[in-house]
């Protein structure tokens, strides 16, 4: 049930904390101020820490990253311009050019830019300075960098500092001692966060997939197991076979296996590292039916199909978008 729980935890932070979630492309969990329009929202940030910490604990991989500028304040280090490049490129690409102007163009106030950050929060326009009286301050060549310096602080730090404080809260639980934090974190860097949390980001081994995959109902030669996995020409009738999975993209195939186990990413090891083996039961359901799967055990119930051509399309289904993220049954 705890592997249940904590294999579910990206799902569960991404229905509940909508603001941690960088766009879709991305796949990275950051921080919004827009949080705050939850009054609930502290709570959901604790509990999301809670929940992070309890997948580390457990080796178990949720498919989420974290953003560089959310990593970089949980281990206590600056954040740098090169830092939010990903974050936010557009901020990252004007802050560039500022630093690379003509010295005499920035110091003609061309820009017309002073020491406050605009924003829009919900459709509201804000103004808010980065330090007392720094509306009245013009940026200049001289005080470019620090105005950039102070630019960051204030969008990536001071105004999610809230948020930060209650996800540290919880994420903190399994530390006795702030010694035992800084140490956790002085020997990572992102990627290998990114490594314990999120999993492996490359394309699936269907090979090693089989490998790592038994069968009760049906044996290994079955012709519904050599069609699901790969399949050579028939010699006889000289017709070629589907092979599904491997004919599948590496999202569909990513999809069948969310749709089969829960897991969105493998682990850094692959299938290994799941910590038990998949298995393909033989189902007792009509061919008409799709197939169906007991995530919590990794088990997918397959339907004894009576042509390639007809598992092909109802596995085609289950990869759909729509269906994968909803699981087969619980």
């Amino acid at each position: 049930m705890l592997r249940s729980l904590a294999r579910t935890e990206g799902a569960i932070i991404t229905g509940i904390c909508p603001s941690w979630r960088s766009p879709p492309e991305e796949d990275h969990a950051t921080k919004r101020v827009a949080s705050a329009v939850d009054p609930l929202h502290l709570e959901y940030f604790k509990f999301a820490g809670r929940m992070i910490i309890l997948a580390l604990m457990h080796k178990i991989h949720v498919g989420d990253f974290f953003d560089r500028t959310l990593f970089l304040q949980l281990a206590g280090r600056p954040i740098t311009l090169d830092d939010i490049a990903d974050t936010d490129p557009s901020l990252h690409a004007s802050c560039k050019k500022i630093l690379e102007m003509d010295p005499s163009l920035v110091d003609s106030n061309a820009l017309e830019l002073t020491f406050v950050r605009e924003d829009e929060v919900l459709g509201f326009r804000t103004v808010t300075e980065l330090f007392p009286g720094g509306k009245e301050i013009a940026v200049s060549s001289e005080n470019r960098c620090k105005y950039i310096d102070l630019l960051i602080q204030d969008r990536f730090m001071n105004c999610t500092r809230r948020q930060l404080a209650c996800f540290t809260r919880g994420f903190s639980t399994m530390f006795k001692e702030w010694k035992q934090w800084t140490e956790f974190f002085a020997s990572l860097d992102i990627e290998d966060f990114d490594k314990m949390l999120g999993g492996s980001k490359g394309t699936i081994d269907v090979n090693e997939w089989r490998a790592h995959t038994d069968y009760r109902g049906y044996k290994e030669n079955d012709c519904q197991i050599k069609w699901f996995w790969k399949v050579s020409p028939n010699s006889l009738t000289h017709v070629l076979t589907y092979k599904v999975v491997e004919n599948m993209t590496a999202e569909q195939q990513g999809r069948l296996l969310f749709f089969w186990t829960s897991v969105k990413c493998l682990p850094s090891d692959g299938f290994l590292g799941l910590g038990y083996r998949l298995l393909i039961y033989k189902a007792s359901n009509s061919h008409y039916h799709l197939p169906t799967s007991q995530t919590c055990f990794y088990h997918l119930h397959l339907p004894a199909y009576t042509s390639s051509s007809m598992m092909q399309s109802r596995l085609h289904v289950i990869v759909e978008e729509h269906v994968s993220s909803s699981f087969g049954a619980s």
